[in-house]
C-alpha cells in the first residue's frame, strides 16, 4: 500500500502575499495542485496534506480533490514534526509513505514513479531523491556511497567548510518504508542551529537509506520568493510549449505565449506573439490565433481566426473569423461560417451559419438565425433595469446601422431594419421596421 503526504503548512513569509505560498497560481494551477497531481499516476491508497498556516483556507478551495485528507500541524516546528502529526492519522497503516513538498511544483509524474519503484526493488527503509546543483547554497548536503547508499543529511546551516564543497543536495522528497520510519520519529530531536525537528535527521536513523539523483536539476527548484515563482512559470511554460510544438503547433515568439497545461491543440495550429490561453482551452486543426489574443476556457473548431481578441468561456464553429478588437464572453456560441468584427461584444448569445457583425455592436442575451448580417453599431437592448431579456432575429434578417433592438423582442426571417432605428415591438417575416424620430429641419438657423 502506498501513501502520500504532501508538506503544505508554513506560512511563505518571502512570498509577502496574504494568500498561502502553497495556493499561489502557477500556469493555471495551484502550487500544491500541481503536487498532488505529479503523485496521481501511482494511485495510493491514502493522499494526506498536512495544513497549518490558514489551515481553513486552503482546505476550502481544495475540498474538491476528493478523498483527500488534512492533518493539522500546529505549531509549525520543522519538517520532522510534520510527519509526526500522520502517526494517528496512520495507525495501523503498512507500506510506503511518499513525502512531497507543497513548493516544489516541478516534479515530473515519471520522477516519482521511479522513485517509488527504485525504493521498492532496493528494499531501503528510505530512499531521497537528490540533484547535483551548481550553487547548492541553502539546500541540505546528501552524503553517499558510490552505491548510492546515503550515510547522513546534513543541512546547509549545520555544515562546515569542507561538507559544503558537496553539491549534492536533498530535493526534500522521500519514499519511507512507514513502519520503520514510526520507530525512529518520536527519537527526533532539536539539537540544531533552527531548534526544528528535521525529518533528514531520520535518515541516519535508519538501517538503510538509498537515493535517487534525478537527471534534470530543475524538476526540485523549490519556492519561497516572487522571484523562484517567476523562474518556475518561465520553466513550466518552456516545457509546455516544447511538447505542442512536438506535436505540430508553431508558435511564432514562444517566449512571449503562455498556456496551461488543460490546453489541446489540432494540427497546424499557429499562435502568433503575444497570445495567452488558460484554463480549458481546445483549439481545432488551422487555427490561427493573435497576435495580442487572450482565451479562456474557451472551444475553438477548425478553421477559425482569432486577431487580438479576447475569448472567454465562448463556443466557436468552424470556419470563423474573429477580430480585431472582438469580445466574445460566457456562453457566447458562435456556428461555423460566422464573421465578428472589430469591436464587437457577444455575451450568451447564440449565433447560427454565417451570421456577420462586423463592427461596433454589442449582441447579448440573443438567438440569431442563419445568414443574419448586424449593421454597424447595432445593440441588443437587454437589461431593464432589473432583468435581462432576449432578443430573436430571424434567417437572413439584417439590421441597418446604429439601430437598437429592445428586448424583450422577436424580428422574424428576411427583415429588414432601418438604420438608426428603434425597435420595440415584435417584427413579422419578410417587413421592413422603421423606427425614427420625424427629422426637423429649420432653415436659415446660422445667424
Amino acid at each position: 500500500m502506498l501513501a502520500v503526504a504532501v508538506l503544505a503548512a508554513g506560512k511563505g513569509t518571502r512570498m509577502k502575499s496574504a494568500l498561502p505560498k502553497v495556493l499561489q497560481p502557477l500556469a493555471g494551477a495551484t502550487l500544491v495542485e500541481r503536487v498532488l497531481a505529479s503523485a496521481g499516476n501511482l494511485q495510493p491508497e491514502r493522499r494526506l496534506l498536512i495544513v497549518g498556516h490558514q489551515a481553513e483556507r486552503v482546505e476550502q478551495q481544495l475540498s474538491h480533490l476528493h478523498g483527500l485528507e488534512f492533518v493539522l500541524q500546529q505549531p509549525q516546528n520543522g519538517t520532522g514534526h510534520a510527519v509526526q502529526q500522520l502517526m494517528p492519522a496512520l495507525k495501523g497503516f503498512s507500506g510506503e509513505l511518499l513525502v512531497l513538498n507543497g513548493d516544489v511544483p516541478l516534479l515530473r509524474a515519471e520522477t516519482i514513479d521511479q522513485l517509488v519503484s527504485q525504493h521498492r526493488r532496493s528494499g531501503a527503509d528510505v530512499t531521497l531523491l537528490t540533484a547535483r546543483l551548481a550553487d547548492p547554497s541553502g539546500y541540505g548536503r546528501v552524503f553517499a556511497d558510490p552505491e548510492g547508499r546515503v550515510s547522513e543529511i546534513i543541512e546547509h546551516r549545520d555544515c562546515n567548510e569542507e561538507q559544503r564543497q558537496n553539491d549534492l543536495t536533498n530535493a526534500g522528497i522521500y519514499c519511507f518504508n512507514w513502519e520503520a520510519l514510526m520507530t525512529v520519529l518520536p527519537k527526533l530531536s532539536t539539537d540544531n542551529d533552527q531548534g526544528e525537528l528535521y525529518l533528514t535527521d531520520t535518515v541516519a536513523m535508519l538501517d538503510t537509506a538509498m537515493h535517487l539523483e534525478v537527471s534534470d536539476p530543475d524538476e526540485v527548484n523549490g519556492i519561497n520568493n516572487r522571484q523562484q515563482l517567476a523562474q518556475c512559470e518561465a520553466l513550466l511554460q518552456q516545457r509546455l510549449r516544447d511538447h505542442w510544438m512536438a506535436e505540430g503547433v508553431t508558435f511564432i515568439d514562444p517566449a512571449s505565449c503562455t498556456l496551461s497545461e488543460a490546453c489541446s491543440f489540432g494540427q497546424d495550429v499557429v499562435i502568433e506573439p503575444q497570445t495567452h490561453l488558460r484554463g480549458r482551452c481546445q483549439i481545432g486543426d488551422n487555427c490561427r490565433i493573435g497576435p495580442g489574443s487572450l482565451l479562456e476556457d474557451a472551444e475553438l473548431g477548425c478553421d477559425v481566426t482569432v486577431l487580438q481578441s479576447v475569448v472567454r468561456e465562448a463556443k466557436v464553429g468552424n470556419g470563423v473569423a474573429i477580430g480585431p478588437f472582438a469580445h466574445l464572453r460566457p456562453s457566447a456560441v458562435i456556428g461555423d461560417q460566422c464573421r465578428i468584427g472589430n469591436f464587437v461584444e457577444v455575451k450568451k448569445s447564440e449565433l447560427g451559419y454565417g451570421t456577420k457583425v462586423n463592427h461596433l455592436s454589442y449582441i447579448g442575451d440573443a438567438q440569431l438565425g442563419t445568414n443574419v448580417n448586424v449593421g454597424a453599431g447595432t445593440i441588443t437592448a437587454n437589461y431593464d433595469g432589473v432583468n435581462k431579456h432576449r432578443t430573436i432575429i430571424g434567417d437572413e434578417s439584417k439590421t441597418g446601422a446604429n439601430s437598437v433592438l429592445v428586448a424583450p423582442v422577436t424580428i422574424g426571417a428576411k427583415v429588414t431594419i432601418g438604420a438608426g432605428s428603434t425597435i420595440t415591438k415584435d417584427v413579422p417575416n419578410g417587413a421592413l421596421a422603421l423606427g425614427r424620430a420625424k427629422q426637423l429641419v429649420k432653415e436659415n438657423w446660422a445667424g
